[in-house]
């Protein structure tokens, strides 16, 4: 919808283990629809991935599906807004 109303999100939190929806896959929808739109590097949502599952194989496959940032669970308000920082955006002290 955001898309459709021309105002994309600047930055998507997934987790791995969604209700009814595995994040990896809506990870890879939304980058893939991302390149449909015609977004390019500079206008892309940022998307990081939140879990409590801390598995090699969880994170290596966020990678590739390229998620921007992995948060593993417990997610501190500190932790969590060093992550968004280190991914451009200017959130106060």
């Amino acid at each position: 919808m955001a898309l459709d109303e021309g105002q994309p999100y600047d930055l998507i939190c997934l987790d791995i283990m969604m209700p009814g929806v595995d994040g990896i896959q809506a990870l890879k929808k939304i980058r893939q629809l991302a390149i449909q739109q015609g977004f390019n590097q500079e206008n892309i949502p940022k998307i990081f991935m939140t879990t409590a599952l801390s598995e090699k194989d969880y994170v290596v496959a966020a990678a590739h599906a390229k998620c921007d940032a992995y948060i593993i669970k417990p997610v501190t308000k500190s932790r969590l807004f060093d992550e968004i920082r280190k991914l451009g955006f200017h959130i106060p002290d």
